[in-house]
């Protein structure tokens, strides 16, 4: 029986081809005029994009073009917190963290609740260390620190020293220019361009194109001579798409994406006839905070503070659940956090500033009004209007946990709380979900092609990488996954059209 959470699942995607099929031009290669011609196209500059136009290059691909939709570069990718999750690194190694391949899958096939491509998650976390090494080429520097992030069984997160995805982002375009790729911006996707057969010839581009002018620029036609990647990220930004397949995303949720996150190459790839796949498993950050716009400077301080501080729930004074459990669970439990008369009421995460201080985010929480010192837990239950006494015993029995080293609370991993003890002075932050992340998309396989709905077979020179793809996380993603992903499939992608 198809219930109306299956049919917008899966009836979403396929409304959407039939919505957008004008998007698609049909043509003969000799009916068309060909404004430009390259030996590799790629849509979108983030770290698909990119990391597949570093690997084009390396192959000795000679005419590489990156179209960017925005005027600047790296879309989406710029705004996280420049980490990757990598298992098995040196750095691991030389700090003692033991970590494999197979422990990344199995942790992430948990997170994904069974819907996640074991197949796929593989694929990428085998090629994490060469897509490490390859970062580490570009120029990119990572911190000599690793983060745990919830829901891993090993701490794996690599972070870059801006602590940005720029850390990414700007040394892969510089090495991308070196080997001779043509970078363009306010390129903006507008369709793909393909033969009677079904087999991508090349895309449709406005080029001029400005964001508060939807018909700005000029439309060209653009030849793929060995393929076309789509790297164009998810949708978060586009509301309406999202509350149709999600209803409890409108907007009361905020988002950490950029402007461009519209979901383009999506649309087009489901017009084409692309496999649609778990369109509605949108996740929302459990790190963000209410009182800034995007992704933040609280999302970095939440990051670092999770493992050893608490979330209270207002109304009780008291935790409401596992802080380094996986972002769906957390951001689930936080989006119920509501005042008697149902409207939001958001956590407090409290942190120990003795330990705060030691990430650079700290500084600028304060700064922005993000975030706020206190002296006292009562100081805390009076601005805040929390109930003093549950809140100061729940700071004590959380002291007895950290000494315990156990939690029998919530079942907390403690190992990094190890002598952090709760106490004043305090540093305060609001916590509120915002989407984050898209797990759904179009179907890929461990080639980064493009797989049709019609036949389950891949569309002839179309290939997909990074957040525009679906299937391989499943309901939810972990923290410092998508990184690697992204990269890993753009790779593979332009790996795939070097052989073809």
């Amino acid at each position: 029986m198809q219930t109306r959470r299956s049919f917008l699942k899966f009836g979403a995607g396929a409304a959407a081809v039939g919505a957008f099929a004008p998007l698609t031009v049909n043509a003969q290669s000799s009916n068309i005029k060909w404004d430009e011609s390259h030996e590799v196209v790629i849509v979108g500059s983030g770290f698909a994009g990119l990391a597949a136009a570093v690997e084009a290059g390396k192959l000795g691909a000679k005419d590489i073009v990156v179209f960017e939709k925005l005027g600047v570069y790296g879309g989406n990718s710029t705004l996280n917190a420049g980490q990757a999750c990598f298992a098995d690194t040196d750095l691991q190694r030389k700090l003692g963290i033991k970590d494999s391949a197979e422990l990344m899958v199995k942790d992430q096939l948990a997170s994904g609740r069974g819907y996640a491509s074991e197949e796929l998650l593989r694929h990428s976390a085998e090629l994490g260390p060469y897509v490490y090494q390859l970062t580490k080429d570009c120029g990119c520097v990572y911190r000599d620190h690793i983060i745990n992030t919830g829901g891993t069984s090993a701490t794996r997160s690599h972070q870059v020293v801006e602590r940005s995805g720029a850390g990414f982002i700007r040394p892969m375009l510089k090495t991308a220019r070196s080997y001779g790729v043509k970078t363009k911006t306010r390129h903006k996707f507008e369709g793909l361009i393909t033969a009677d057969d079904g087999t991508v010839l090349g895309i449709k581009v406005r080029k001029g194109y400005h964001t508060d002018h939807e018909d700005s620029g000029k439309l060209i036609n653009v030849r793929a001579e060995k393929g076309v990647l789509i790297a164009t990220g998810g949708f978060a930004a586009n509301v309406a798409f999202r509350q149709a397949l999600d209803p409890t995303l409108g907007d009361e949720v905020g988002h950490t994406n950029a402007r461009g996150a519209t979901g383009d190459g999506l649309i087009a790839m489901l017009a084409e006839g692309a496999m649609p796949i778990h369109l509605s498993f949108i996740q929302s950050g459990p790190w963000a905070s209410p009182d800034e716009g995007g992704f933040g400077y609280g999302a970095g301080f939440s990051l670092y503070n999770f493992p050893h501080s608490i979330a209270i729930d207002r109304n009780t004074g008291m935790r409401f659940m596992n802080e380094t459990a996986d972002r769906k669970h957390r951001a689930d439990l936080e989006i119920q956090r509501r005042d008697k008369d149902g409207k939001p009421n958001p956590a407090l995460l409290i942190a120990p500033k003795h330990e705060a201080q030691k990430d650079p985010s700290m500084e600028n929480v304060l700064k922005y009004n993000v975030a706020w010192e206190f002296d006292s837990v009562e100081a805390i239950a009076k601005h805040f209007d929390l109930p003093l006494k549950p809140l100061k015993q729940q700071i004590e029995d959380w002291n007895k946990y950290v000494k315990a080293g156990d939690d029998p609370q919530f079942g907390k991993r403690m190992d990094m709380s190890t002598g952090i003890y709760m106490t004043a002075p305090f540093i305060v932050q609001r916590l509120w979900p915002k989407v984050h992340y898209c797990q759904g998309g179009i179907q890929i396989n461990t080639k980064a092609q493009v797989i049709a709905a019609k036949n389950g077979k891949p569309i002839p020179n179309l290939y997909a990488a990074g957040e525009v793809s679906g299937g391989v996380h499943g309901v939810s993603r972990l923290g410092g996954c998508s990184t690697p992903d992204c990269m890993a499939f753009g790779v593979t992608a332009a790996r795939s059209m070097m052989k073809a």
